[in-house]
């Protein structure tokens, strides 16, 4: 069973629309709250390593600020190359506080 660590408070998750990076046990977190549904991805992207919380969200996908590539949130497949999957983890708001299983 997974176990869930905490990340923030809910009312430090990004607004509709938005990207943020966090850091959970020095590992980067990127979440993305898209049209209300909050979705996490690892940080970093498997393209050439660039900051994915600090991307842009664009039609269900973070788009990395390095080279563009997306990412779909639910999924972290990317149409930019069918080998590169951004790895996506379970996240839940408990009493307040926002939780990822790592």
């Amino acid at each position: 069973m997974s176990e869930y660590v905490r990340v923030c408070a809910q009312s430090e998750l990004p607004q509709p629309g938005r990207v943020s990076e966090f850091s959970v046990a020095g590992r980067p977190l990127c979440i993305a709250n898209a049209g209300g549904e909050i979705c996490v991805l690892d940080g970093v992207c498997p393209h050439e390593g660039g900051p994915l919380g600090e991307g842009t969200l664009e039609q269900g996908k973070v788009v990395c600020p390095w080279h563009a590539y997306a990412y779909d949130v639910h999924t972290g497949q990317t149409a930019d190359d069918p080998d590169l999957k951004a790895q996506v983890f379970a996240a839940k708001v408990e009493n307040g506080e926002f939780l990822v299983s790592l």
